[in-house]
C-alpha cells in the first residue's frame, strides 16, 4: 500500500475543512449621497447570494440563491399607486427573482484585486456597469427597485416598470413613483465579497455529544495516516532483517 505522506494528509484535512464559496453583493443608502429627485425615497438595502465563488468574470443572470432588498421613502402627490409613503421588503430564491421579471448583470474585471472584495472601480465598463432590476410583472407591486452604477460614480435608484401588465390599473413606467441619484467613490466603494460562511456549530462535550461530520473525517484521515505509518515502519522492520 502506498505510504500516505504528512504532505497529503494536510490536504486532505484542508479539503475537509473546506466550505462551498459563494459571493455575496451587498450595497445600501449608506455607500452613497443620496439625492432624491422625484418623491423622498433616502433608504434601501440589497443583499445578493450568488452561487458561485469570488472571481473575474462575466455574471449576467447567474445563479441566486437569495435576494433581500428593502426600500423606504414618502411618494410625491400623484403617483400610479396613489400610495403616500410606501416600505418594500422582499426576501425570495433565486428561481423567484428571475421568474418575476428580475435581472442582474455585472462584469468583475480581471485585473481585480478579490483580497479586499470587489470596488465599483473593478467592475468592467464606461457607463453602466452594475444592473440591478428587481422588475415585477403582474404582482400589483408598484415599487420594485432598479438600481443602476455608473463607472464615473454617479447612479440611480428608481421604480421599475411592470410593463405589460395583465391589469391597467396597476401599471407602472420607469421612474413614476421614485428617482433618486446616487454619488460614491468607485475607488472606495465595495459591492461584492466573499460570502461569509458562519462557524459549524458545536455540540459541546456532555450529554452524549454527537460527533460532526467534519470532526468524524478528521477521525477517519487520522487513523487512515496512523494506520499506514505503522504499515511502513513494520515493513522496513521486515526490510532490515
Amino acid at each position: 500500500m502506498p505510504r500516505l505522506t504528512l504532505a497529503l494528509f494536510i490536504n486532505l484535512v484542508a479539503l475537509s475543512t473546506t466550505h462551498a464559496q459563494t459571493m455575496t453583493l451587498s450595497t445600501s443608502s449608506a455607500d452613497y449621497q443620496v439625492t432624491p429627485v422625484f418623491s423622498d425615497v433616502g433608504f434601501f438595502d440589497i443583499d445578493i447570494e450568488i452561487d458561485a465563488p469570488l472571481a473575474p468574470g462575466i455574471y449576467v443572470d447567474p445563479a441566486i440563491i437569495s435576494v433581500v432588498y428593502q426600500v423606504t421613502g414618502v411618494l410625491a402627490p400623484g403617483t400610479p399607486s396613489g400610495f403616500p409613503a410606501f416600505d418594500l421588503q422582499r426576501n425570495m430564491d433565486g428561481a423567484e427573482f428571475y421568474a418575476q421579471g428580475s435581472s442582474l448583470s455585472f462584469e468583475i474585471a480581471q485585473s481585480a484585486v478579490l483580497d479586499d472584495g470587489v470596488q465599483a472601480a473593478e467592475l468592467v465598463g464606461n457607463g453602466v456597469v452594475l444592473t440591478f432590476n428587481a422588475r415585477e410583472i403582474d404582482t400589483g407591486r408598484f415599487h420594485p427597485a432598479l438600481l443602476q452604477l455608473n463607472a464615473n460614480g454617479s447612479g440611480r435608484i428608481q421604480n421599475s416598470n411592470n410593463v405589460p401588465s395583465l391589469n391597467p390599473l396597476v401599471e407602472v413606467d420607469f421612474g413614476e413613483e421614485y428617482i433618486t441619484d446616487l454619488a460614491f467613490d468607485p475607488g472606495n466603494t465595495t459591492l461584492v465579497v466573499e460570502t461569509v460562511v458562519p462557524p459549524a456549530p458545536n455540540p459541546g462535550n456532555g450529554g452524549g455529544g454527537a460527533v460532526s461530520l467534519h470532526g468524524t473525517l478528521m477521525l477517519g484521515l487520522l487513523g487512515i495516516y496512523a494506520m499506514t505509518q505503522r504499515r511502513s515502519r513494520r515493513t522496513k522492520g521486515s526490510a532490515s532483517r
